[in-house]
């Protein structure tokens, strides 16, 4: 029979029999939770400045302490630590190779704490960076978006419904409907932050600590709001990784919304857009082909992330309070989301901007399909015929249309004036494409100088972003 010796020395100490090789490799998880080490080597120095503070340690064991741990993480950071799989997760390679550096006082490093508040403080101040690198990221997007969308106020578009040509739009007004998703995505991330920002450090392994510890100092050296209010729920909380991939999983939803219609403007039956070369691969057998991967990609990549966040939820879903191995699972699902928005986001914030608009191919859209119909109702609304009427009138007018293949605008006024003997010549103001969209001047309108004045609103919220 073995002894401890041959267990982890971190908890082996009641155990008479090795772990078996199989366990010991399925129940690690150093080979991903390592990229958390920055963040782990920044709650032991908080956590030994406060451990000083109460007088559990000394100012010289302070100092040994952040010495040795500030010369592990240039080792990580240089590529030559060497992380080992018999000591399980990043915290115990860390507490290891701070003991071998520099003696005894490593081992008094973990008093007061227990990895389970050590991992979920991790995980905090890991999201809370790159939540803020995500924040900065979409706002880059929205920006490009906003560039666009100004050079692109007066350039007419179909606007569809039933993916059927319904009213005719600008691009400018059709990418500030881009902008307006994105931003109530940036305002879920900030609430996302703002929850999340509670430190858990020192609620130990369920319940608390007997040392006289200072759990507001801790909070307040790690840039917390405060920390958290009940040991068991601290310890044991991962809502805030959850919220994020909610977070997450909408965010790409839009983005793939948005691929969805870059795909088709790009099409030979839409030809609305071109893409510049360098987001576009080709074909292996076609010669012509010019392929959208990005969008098509980020389309693709929105499933992934939406698995994620069914996996986090299913995760949680049965456990008892408080920690549980089961939350090992936590961190791989929550990376590669992390990873993966931060991809997309790149993506398309280098894309939007370089999008060239075909202006002739979208007007010769627009101006299929009868899109001012609305507009020719509308009209004879003004000239006192009420709306279910107008409705017919246009309806059939409509239909001859499509028997002389004559687009409303193309008709005469005699031909007009078969429907209705209220028309005038005034109703070629309305018929036009331009005439149509400048008629919607109200705020969140399709004019050209509305969507110039929701760029410049828009440009003023991203400007007191901080």
């Amino acid at each position: 029979m073995s002894n401890s010796k041959d267990t982890n020395l971190s908890w082996g100490g009641r155990f008479n029999e090795a772990t078996d090789a199989f366990v010991a490799r399925f129940t690690a998880s150093v080979d991903f939770d390592q990229r958390l080490a920055p963040q782990d080597i920044q709650g032991s120095i908080a956590h030994a400045t406060m451990l000083t503070k109460v007088g559990v340690l000394d100012e010289n064991e302070l100092e040994s302490i952040k010495n040795g741990l500030t010369t592990i993480l240039t080792d990580i950071e240089n590529g030559t630590f060497e992380w080992s799989l018999a000591l399980e997760d990043v915290h115990m390679n860390v507490e290891a190779a701070l003991t071998s550096q520099i003696g005894i006082t490593g081992k008094k490093l973990h008093t007061g704490r227990s990895r389970n508040d050590q991992v979920a403080t991790d995980i905090r101040l890991w999201l809370r960076h790159e939540i803020d690198a995500i924040g900065a990221e979409l706002t880059r997007l929205q920006q490009g978006i906003l560039g666009l969308a100004k050079a692109q106020a007066e350039t007419i578009m179909p606007g569809f419904t039933h993916l059927q040509t319904a009213q005719p739009v600008t691009f400018g007004h059709h990418l500030m409907a881009w902008f307006e998703m994105l931003e109530r995505d940036y305002g879920r991330l900030l609430d996302c932050r703002k929850r999340l920002n509670q430190s858990p450090l020192g609620a130990a392994a369920l319940a608390g600590t007997t040392y006289p510890i200072d759990r507001y100092m801790t909070a307040d050296l790690l840039g917390f709001d405060g920390p958290t209010r009940n040991s068991l729920d601290s310890v044991s909380d991962r809502d805030f990784a959850i919220e994020f991939c909610a977070f997450a999983s909408i965010l790409l939803t839009h983005l793939s919304r948005a691929s969805e219609e870059l795909i088709l403007w790009t099409s030979a039956q839409f030809d609305f857009i071109e893409l510049p070369d360098r987001f576009c691969t080709g074909s292996s057998i076609m010669p012509q082909k010019k392929n959208p991967d990005v969008p098509e990609l980020v389309r693709g990549k929105t499933g992934r992330v939406n698995g994620h966040l069914v996996a986090l939820l299913t995760l949680m879903k049965s456990q008892p309070l408080a920690y549980n191995k089961d939350n090992q699972e936590d961190k791989e699902p929550l990376f590669d989301t992390v990873d993966t928005v931060k991809d997309c986001l790149r993506a398309f914030a280098d894309m939007i901007p370089a999008i060239q608009p075909k202006k002739e191919s979208m007007r010769e859209a627009a101006r299929r399909g009868f899109s001012t119909a609305t507009d020719l109702a509308d009209y004879l609304v003004r000239k006192g015929i009420p709306f279910r009427d107008s409705h017919e009138i246009v309806g059939r007018s409509v239909a001859f249309g499509i028997a002389e293949n004559k687009d409303l605008s193309d008709m005469s006024l005699e031909e007009l004036r078969q429907f209705s003997t209220v028309i005038e010549t005034d109703v070629f103001d309305v018929l036009t494409l331009e005439g149509s969209v400048a008629a919607r001047n109200h705020i969140g309108g399709t004019s050209p100088e509305q969507v110039r004045i929701a760029v410049q609103s828009a440009a003023e919220r991203l400007s007191n972003r901080t």
